[in-house]
């Protein structure tokens, strides 16, 4: 059984473990610095919310092909609700406990997994979130997909991001041209899975509290002004 995103040990080697490693906490060192601009009494819940929807979510796997299966990134999920730099630190900490406690990715491979699903994942979908906000503010359809589309696409990226640390330093034997296939295919499939929970997440929300989604503020939305005038 193939699951994805998360790298077990021995996929790449120890140089680029250490590489990535530094990647990994130097970005997560600069989203906690900004995640205190971010922290309020709407933000700070919320984030123990999405880490704790996002832990569980993840544990749980969806066929996709036969031998084949995936879970939740939650890195457009969690960047839509609470904000890329503390979503980046929400997913840090599930990946965290994962490896700590579930063995779910190798210690090793932390440093490569937080790049990927942390940094890279958070960032893209909240990059393509942002690109889509105008359509998002015209109402909870407009809002549902451009999450949609958020998680799709910080998926297939995240993916991209094991591809690159495959070629720096990959010593699985496989080649690389299998690699990107496989990645890039496999997550494609896994973004439309990906895609549905986060729109299904954000739109439940933002159906009772628009105010809460971190993609809306600083804007009067057809959503916040619905829920102001009921």
């Amino acid at each position: 059984m193939v699951t994805a995103m998360h790298m077990s040990d021995g996929l790449v080697n120890a140089p680029t473990s250490l590489l990535f490693g530094a990647v990994a906490i130097v970005g997560l060192a600069f989203c906690l610095f900004r995640a205190r601009a971010d922290l309020d009494d709407r933000t700070a819940p919320m984030a123990g919310l999405v880490t704790a929807f996002v832990f569980a979510v993840q544990m749980i796997n969806f066929p996709i092909l036969p031998g084949a299966s995936g879970h939740l990134l939650g890195g457009a999920l969690v960047a839509i609700l609470v904000g890329p730099y503390v979503g980046a630190v929400c997913i840090a900490i599930v990946l965290l406990v994962q490896a700590l406690l579930f063995a779910d990715g190798g210690l090793t491979a932390l440093g490569t997994n937080v790049t990927n699903m942390a940094l890279i994942g958070v960032f893209t979908g909240y990059g393509i979130a942002l690109l889509l906000r105008g359509l998002a503010r015209r109402g909870r359809g407009g809002l549902v997909a451009t999450a949609f589309v958020a998680a799709f696409v910080n998926t297939v990226v995240a993916s991209l991001g094991f591809v690159l640390e495959y070629a720096v330093g990959g010593s699985g034997g496989a080649a690389l041209g299998t690699v990107f296939g496989l990645m890039v295919g496999l997550h494609a499939l896994i973004g439309i899975g990906e895609g549905v929970i986060t729109a299904a997440t954000v739109g439940a929300v933002a159906a009772v509290r628009p105010d809460l989604v971190y993609l809306l503020r600083g804007s009067a939305p057809a959503l916040v002004r619905k829920e102001a005038a009921a």
